[in-house]
């Protein structure tokens, strides 16, 4: 009796270790580093608050994102950038239903730069930024610098520009603001997540951006402000079409979104917006969800690991170096009846 009574509890003990083990629900995701670092705190905080929930996001481009989940091989990705008409058609052809975009965070992209001798930050008209990257504006004591920087000795030095080599929702949305402010820049190179450079070198994803301008000096790039403070690099404010020089702080890069008309898609550009005090880099970075999953259990979780996003995990925006901004609540509101379509 005790044999089996021993044998039974065995059993028991592995069959309930089994039930453990099916509970336990790996999720993966994929695409823009700008919101990289904001995710990776939700994730760990999501997967200490639900320890059988796992979160894999490799931060690799949106570019990336957007091929993996039209691919099929990954849950969600991630992109600062919209799918393309063409993208979303193409997705749909392959799976035979749609995609959701959820706008997440606020973000702004900023100009950082490493030169030689200069600790303060600089004022960046739209011209200048648009003539360094054009190749047009290659010392730093140009006219087009020194008349915004009044005081500030900008030395005759050669700028080197460094820029995204991977397919970047950043790229695309400081491409989307350069194409807005200049001309000959949408005519000539225009906006998207890879564009051929006029000049300067190219860095994998914001972490080799960042890199490659604090090891360079007398150099200039451009990355979500996160990693300007995380990496303890100085970045610009930039002129809005107000005409004021413009920090990307909380406040400036809410001002963007707060006079924005945002379609019931969410895909939407925030550059450039109208606003005294509004950020002219600014925008909404996306997680890209299926309509419909395989596995049940894994579609609810997804439901609810997005509905905490757009909860809990507004909170920690604004904390520490984690220079989010919050999503208005009405958007959030407008996702959330989104979110009850996932099937």
């Amino acid at each position: 009796m005790n044999l089996i009574s021993k044998g039974a509890i065995l059993a028991m003990a592995l069959l309930a270790g089994g039930v453990a083990d099916a509970q336990k629900i790996l999720i993966n995701g994929g695409g823009a580093t700008f919101p990289y670092p904001i995710y990776s705190k939700w994730f760990a905080e999501y997967n200490k608050k639900f320890p059988n929930i796992q979160i894999n996001y490799q931060s690799q481009g949106s570019s990336f994102g957007v091929q993996q989940i039209t691919a099929g091989t990954v849950d969600f990705g991630g992109s600062d950038a919209p799918m393309t008409d063409d993208q979303i058609k193409a997705f749909e052809e392959k799976h035979k239903y749609g995609i959701f975009h959820f706008p997440t965070v606020l973000g702004g992209n900023v100009p950082i730069y490493n030169i030689s001798g200069v600790t303060q930050q600089l004022n960046f008209t739209g011209e200048a930024l648009a003539g360094i990257f054009l190749k047009k504006i290659t010392k730093w004591n140009d006219p087009e610098l020194t008349k915004a920087n009044p005081g500030v000795k900008l030395p005759n030095a050669d700028i080197i520009v460094v820029h995204r080599s991977d397919g970047s929702g950043t790229t695309f949305v400081w491409t989307d603001y350069l194409s807005k402010v200049s001309k000959e820049w949408e005519s000539t190179v225009g906006r998207a997540n890879i564009v051929n450079w006029p000049t300067g070198l190219g860095a994998k994803g914001s972490e080799g951006v960042t890199g490659q301008v604090k090891q360079q000096p007398n150099s200039i790039g451009y990355v979500e402000v996160v990693y300007a403070l995380q990496n303890h690099l100085t970045y610009g404010k930039v002129k809005n079409p107000a005409g004021n020089f413009a920090d990307a702080t909380l406040a400036s890069i809410t001002a963007a979104a707060a006079g924005a008309k945002i379609p019931d898609d969410f895909r939407v550009s925030l550059t450039n917006a109208p606003g005294k005090d509004a950020y002219p880099v600014s925008t909404l970075t996306y997680l890209l969800i299926p309509e419909k999953f395989a596995d049940a259990t894994k579609g609810k979780a997804i439901k609810d690991l997005l509905g905490w996003a757009l909860k809990d995990g507004q909170t920690y925006c604004g904390q520490g170096e984690l220079e989010f901004a919050r999503l208005p609540q009405s958007l959030v509101d407008r996702e959330m009846k989104d979110i009850a379509k996932i099937q």
